[in-house]
């Protein structure tokens, strides 16, 4: 039987990153957010150094960014670094994981999340992603997608803990599709997992476009003919 909303497993709640990666999934609002946590909160250097790899390698790539380039992002010493991590590739292996663990949470505390029936929330997300295209190119992209296309060939560890990530996402997405197909197309013969797959082809695919065409205009329609296409797959007539 397909896993319904109820059956997710309790996921551990993960500290919320710093500056760029919240104005890439929240907009001005999470930038408040984070000056209020600030306020309160001294963020240890090796917190600063995932902020920096989070910031610096979405604007810049990951091939492009040195361990000075961190360093002065993060407002520590290279001392400081070297005492954290072994090397930049071991930030970014830790980088990706940082920024799986933030939006495991934040997706989980979406809007669309409210939606009890799961096509609704399936629906609804996908029209999140498409929201959240906002602020400069590399506050909307994303870290995991940028480090894999550079580092796939060249960096093992790197190429596994993306891979694991987006995984990890894909797999929630999963669920709710497995239980749209239970109620709404139960003799389909296409994947839950697959389709899951294929949402994340397309968003990463939307931020290439935005890269190479300098906005998101055309990561927007992208994703919304991915909403059509799941529309189409369970008979669902939509509005646009």
């Amino acid at each position: 039987m397909a896993k319904t909303r109820t059956d997710r497993p309790k996921r551990a709640k993960a500290r919320q990153p710093g500056s760029a990666e919240t104005t890439q999934l929240a907009g001005a609002k999470a930038t408040q957010a984070r000056s209020a946590r600030l306020a309160t909160a001294k963020p240890s250097a090796k917190d600063k150094l995932l902020d920096a790899a989070v910031q610096v390698v979405r604007q810049k790539g990951y091939a492009a960014t040195s361990v000075d380039d961190l360093c002065r992002a993060a407002g520590v010493t290279k001392g400081a670094f070297f005492h954290h991590f072994e090397s930049k590739e071991d930030l970014a292996v830790a980088a990706a994981r940082y920024w799986s663990d933030f939006t495991t949470e934040f997706f989980d505390k979406a809007p669309y999340q409210k939606h009890s029936d799961p096509l609704d929330r399936l629906l609804a997300y996908i029209d999140f992603r498409r929201e959240i295209l906002k602020g400069n190119i590399e506050d909307f992209t994303c870290l995991l997608g940028t480090m894999v296309q550079e580092a796939y060939a060249t960096s093992p560890k790197i190429r596994q803990a993306c891979d694991a990530s987006i995984s990890r996402h894909a797999a929630a997405v999963a669920q709710d599709i497995a239980a749209a197909k239970q109620l709404y197309a139960p003799d389909a013969t296409w994947d839950a997992e697959e389709l899951a797959l294929f949402t994340q082809v397309v968003v990463q695919g939307a931020f290439i476009l935005a890269k190479a065409k300098q906005g998101p205009k055309a990561a927007e329609a992208s994703i919304l003919h991915l909403k059509r296409y799941v529309e189409c797959l369970f008979n669902k007539n939509s509005e646009r």
